[in-house]
């Protein structure tokens, strides 16, 4: 059995939940890949493996985390700043790592991924998730407006303006800031 996950905000796309396994608790940086909530960093792997939905096809061990790490840190630099041509070198290096097969499959054309190595196979799927989020909606892949949070999120909001991780956290806060500063005014 998988441990809870302690991240603040999970279910994004796989590209981004992949980054928010770094966050910050009370200015007190945190990473799920590297003893967050006391788990070992495989435990933390099988962590984010089971809340991926890919801990059925791919297993928890040191080499994947290695591999897992590299594309975090080709996806936060190409989040960062997508005019970045070195960052996207380091995107395009973790995919070389699949591919995509074409299939016909009982309803009809389909397509599976295919790994030499199977250890890439987790970095290679949340690179690729950046890929359809970029040729879907580049515009509405976000950070966090907080200034103290580190989060991404994809605005799937009907009018594309949500701005925090989680209004109960981070649009909490700023809201009540506001409102703490209108009233000192007064």
């Amino acid at each position: 059995m998988t441990a809870a996950d302690p991240r603040p905000l999970t279910g994004e796309p796989v590209a981004l939940d992949l980054l928010n396994t770094r966050w910050v608790v009370d200015g007190e940086p945190l990473d799920l890949f590297a003893g967050a909530a006391g788990l070992t960093r495989v435990q933390g792997l099988a962590v984010w493996l089971e809340s991926t939905g890919l801990a059925g096809r791919f297993r928890a061990d040191a080499a994947t985390l290695v591999h897992l790490l590299t594309a975090r840190e080709a996806l936060a630099r190409a989040v960062a700043d997508p005019t970045d041509e070195s960052a996207r070198t380091l995107v395009d290096a973790v995919l070389e790592h699949g591919r995509i097969r074409a299939t016909l499959t009982a309803e009809g054309p389909g397509e599976r991924a295919e790994f030499a190595d199977p250890t890439w196979g987790p970095a290679w799927t949340a690179a690729r998730d950046y890929l359809d989020l970029l040729g879907s909606a580049p515009d509405r892949i976000r950070r966090c407006a907080s200034e103290t949070c580190v989060l991404h999120f994809f605005d799937v909001s009907r009018n594309g303006t949500r701005r925090w991780c989680s209004m109960a956290a981070c649009g909490n806060r700023a809201k009540a800031s506001r409102h703490y500063a209108r009233t000192r005014e007064r």
